[in-house]
């Protein structure tokens, strides 16, 4: 093969018939390559340049590795695999020899690239010369420019490097850049170390490769005799021109090393605003001796990772102190409500890298109510809010309305009034942001859940079929605009859980993405959330998740309520809700809620004469006093088992029971309360009155 090869060959058409003489002449080599069985013949004057004595060569190019050093072998092998690919018939290159006695000398080579009538290479012929004197002297203008491309090669090192560190946000992504394959391929060297100071201490933050690890030196003293030491101690690089060197200024440390077959190193502090913050070690084992032009180059590399390095501290530690302070601003813990599954997640923003931004004004809060009972199930209010901006101020915005708000919800006032009172107070504050915010009011003994919305996305329900929707409610201004444009009214909706129904709110990170409609990022969530697991934990990692990987420059806050079924029978529970005159729809929620509440504590069959009573004394409440009336209902335990209800004013005139007469229409509602209820009264309330009445209902029936 190698014959047929040949024949089809012609040699360049300046090439003597005899070239070795001339060749000699002019300190040139000859080499001949046949591509075919791999073999790479050299002439004696091709031996001298490479310094191989015939003997020592067995015509394998492989066997040339122990004079071209790895770096020079792999550009060459590149070269000429590009000119075969580009089809071109000759390429030229400089390149460096290390001969016996360690110097490095540059060589150059021509090769000449033969193919057969397939247009397939098939053999290479060349020459090789000592260029290095040529070079040194700048003889030939061609080689001055190849030498020239050979510094700016150095000097490339440190702009790629900077180039990469520049996207390097935390101290981990700095470490990732300098020790991943292509960073130790770039820099040239055959191990790298990479430690910080940490309180009079080295420690050890990164190796590579994997396994070059010297036992002993994870962390180390300043003062101690290492070569990273010295160079932090000193302020000054630390360069190790040979094995012998090493050995005598570092005794320690070479026994551990010398398996690596170390020639040189340059340890390099690792210095910003003229303090040093760590150090670098590089260490190579194809070359003795670092030029005046590599420790310029490697001097430059260290600037630039520290400063790499000392951005990333300071953003890790801006991020840190911003976590720290949203962590401050939402709920320490989250309490257990019986009855009820809870999960709350909350994920920072990662706005672009910018120091600061990692902090916002979303929130969530659960709020234990008074009125629920352990057995029954507890009344609970549920926030989920957004302050606007993100920044400190907004994240200190967002605690002070967040305490606001569990003052209001805990001093039992109605959702719709916590809200309005949460506007006002936003308004008065030294401040030009606005937030907006939803409250759910939920009784678990019921499922009832009455939901105001301030400006907020809709809450959304995922019912126990697995089946998810969102739940339209009306709503109002954000807090603070409602305020400053006097508009305060929050209608309240109402909706209910059965056991296994999970009500979902979240902040608009969740579902809003660059570019898209929000309602099309809702009916992603729907589907997401019904495809999700049942636990409401992990469902809530799984959002959380996704947000992550979706990205997004919103932080994110999400809370879980899931209403269980109860393992036993439910002994109590209450319920209230606030009727403003003159609202025919809060007196129909009302009656809603009533009916509700009663038979989902077990009284179906006293649930017409509950409703009936309760919708009278509501009526006359708000005919005969100028204010609201506020309705509760609750369970008593005792000897028997007894439903109470008691409607309360601002009114401290005591209701009269008298006659109605044969066609009078107004007097009859009392006879009516005392014929159907067990028992009633009227209670003085402060200002105003309480007008209940109780039934007995069985100890427990079917809900």
């Amino acid at each position: 093969m190698a014959d047929r090869g040949a024949s089809a060959l012609s040699l360049p058409e300046d090439w003597s018939a005899h070239p070795d003489p001339i060749l000699a002449l002019n300190n040139m080599g000859s080499f001949d390559w046949d591509l075919d069985t791999g073999l790479f013949s050299m002439d004696a004057q091709a031996h001298e340049i490479f310094d191989m004595h015939p003997d020592e060569y067995d015509g394998r190019p492989e066997t040339l590795a122990v004079r071209v050093p790895p770096a020079e072998a792999h550009r060459l092998d590149t070269l000429v695999a590009l000119a075969i690919k580009d089809g071109r018939e000759n390429y030229g290159a400089y390149f460096r020899v290390r001969r016996r006695d360690g110097s490095l000398r540059w060589t150059h080579t021509q090769g000449y690239i033969r193919r057969d009538g397939t247009g397939r290479p098939r053999r290479i012929i060349g020459i090789v010369r000592d260029a290095t004197e040529e070079l040194i002297e700048s003889a030939n203008r061609q080689d001055a420019a190849a030498l020239d491309a050979a510094r700016r090669e150095q000097t490339n090192v440190v702009q790629i490097a900077t180039a990469a560190l520049a996207h390097a946000r935390t101290v981990q992504d700095v470490i990732d850049v300098v020790t991943d394959t292509h960073g130790l391929t770039l820099l040239g060297s055959r191990s790298l170390v990479l430690g910080l100071v940490e309180a009079g201490r080295i420690r050890l933050v990164a190796e590579g490769p994997a396994g070059s690890f010297v036992p002993g030196t994870r962390v180390t003293r300043i003062d101690e005799p290492y070569p990273m030491s010295e160079a932090v101690r000193t302020l000054s690089p630390c360069f190790i021109e040979s094995p012998q060197e090493f050995a005598e200024r570092f005794p320690l440390l070479w026994p551990h090393i010398t398996g690596l077959r170390i020639t040189s190193a340059a340890y390099l502090p690792l210095i910003a605003q003229a303090r040093p913050i760590g150090a670098m070690g590089l260490l190579y084992d194809d070359r003795r001796g670092f030029s005046p032009e590599d420790r310029n180059v490697l001097v430059a590399l260290g600037s630039s990772i520290a400063q790499s390095l000392q951005r990333a501290m300071l953003y890790e530690q801006e991020k840190d102190l911003a976590q720290s302070l949203q962590q401050a601003m939402l709920p320490r813990t989250i309490p257990s409500v019986h009855g009820a599954d809870v999960a709350v997640r909350y994920r920072a923003a990662a706005v672009g890298g910018t120091l600061g931004r990692d902090i916002g004004g979303d929130w969530y809060d659960l709020i234990p109510l008074p009125g629920g009972t352990r057995s029954a199930g507890g009344r609970v209010g549920a926030v989920i809010g957004d302050v606007q901006g993100h920044d400190t101020h907004a994240a200190a915005v967002m605690g002070q309305l967040r305490i606001v708000l569990r003052a209001y919800a805990a001093e039992g006032h109605t959702p719709a009034t916590v809200m309005a009172r949460a506007s006002v107070f936003l308004r008065e504050l030294d401040t030009d942001r606005f937030a907006t915010c939803l409250y759910a009011e939920a009784d678990l003994s019921t499922g009832v859940v009455q939901v105001v919305r301030a400006g907020h996305i809709d809450p959304l329900v995922r019912y126990a079929d697995g089946t998810c929707r969102r739940v339209p409610v009306e709503g109002g201004l954000p807090l603070g605009l409602s305020a400053e444009f006097g508009r305060l009214e929050y209608p309240v909706s109402t909706l209910e859980l059965d056991p296994g129904d999970t009500l979902l709110l979240c902040t608009d990170g969740l579902v809003e993405q660059p570019g898209a409609d929000l309602d099309d990022g809702v009916r992603a969530l729907t589907d997401l959330i019904a495809e999700g697991p049942e636990d409401v934990r992990a469902l809530a990692n799984r959002l959380i998740e996704e947000a992550e990987e979706r990205g997004g420059d919103d932080d994110v806050a999400l809370l879980l309520l899931r209403r269980r079924a109860l393992e036993t029978p439910r002994a109590g529970g209450r319920f209230q809700q606030h009727v403003a005159p003159g609202d025919p729809e809060a007196l129909r929620q009302a009656r809603h809620l009533i009916r509700a509440a009663v038979r989902g504590w077990g009284a179906r069959d006293r649930a017409d004469e509950i409703e009936l009573v309760a919708d009278e004394l509501i009526t006359n409440a708000l005919m005969h006093t100028e204010g609201a009336a506020i309705v509760t209902l609750r369970v008593l335990e005792g000897s028997d088992r007894r439903l109470r209800v008691e409607v309360e004013d601002s009114s401290s005139a005591l209701p009269r029971r008298r006659d109605a007469g044969e066609n009078g229409v107004s007097g009859r509602g009392l006879l009516l309360v005392d014929r159907l209820a067990d028992v009633w009264g009227v209670e003085a309330r402060g200002g105003g009155k309480a007008v209940w009445s109780e039934f007995r209902v069985p100890k427990r029936s079917a809900a």
